[in-house]
């Protein structure tokens, strides 16, 4: 893959989301995670503007916000691409799915809440988008979008952070 005119190399896809696709890459001797963003068609999910866009305004807010998140390295807004940086460990998703979660770790989701509810703010609180590593937690998207009850954490995401029946469902359709 090619960034800001240098070849990458791909370790991995880590996943794809909304807005792109995310690959482990090395890139000038460390590993970085590259974003890239696609224009396929979301049925839930509308975007206000172009994705790169959104991203870089979002990692801002949730940066002034005290919100523990990548650090931001690099923006190729010609192939709506960025490079941030990789932060290993467990998702939280793989956590629920393997019987791993603890209530320390939703602690601190909800201390999360605590100072982006104030700011009328929602992230996507869905578990793929959490790291646990080194007893830290970090939202690992940049993605977040004004508060509303109805996708705020208690009604909306905590169905996601313990085996429910809506969790369940997704493992299912895996």
């Amino acid at each position: 893959m090619t960034f800001k005119g240098q070849e990458i190399d791909v370790v991995t896809l880590l996943g794809k989301g909304k807005g792109g696709y995310s690959y482990l890459v090395s890139y000038e001797g460390k590993m970085c995670v590259l974003k890239k963003f696609h224009n396929e068609e979301v049925p839930y999910y509308t975007f206000s503007s172009p994705k790169l866009e959104l991203e870089i305004r979002d990692y801002q807010r949730l940066k002034d916000a005290g919100i523990l998140i990548p650090e931001l390295y690099l923006t190729d807004s010609e192939n709506q691409m960025l490079l941030k940086q990789y932060i290993p460990g467990p998702t939280c998703f793989e956590l629920v799915r393997d019987g791993l979660m603890r209530d320390d770790i939703i602690s601190l989701v909800r201390a999360m809440c605590i100072k982006l509810y104030p700011l009328g703010l929602n992230i996507d609180y869905y578990p793929t988008n959490f790291i646990f590593s080194n007893n830290e937690l970090y939202y690992i998207d940049y993605e977040c979008n004004l508060y509303s009850d109805e996708w705020n954490f208690e009604s909306w995401g905590i169905k996601y952070w313990s085996q429910t029946p809506e969790f369940l469902e997704v493992l299912k359709n895996e």
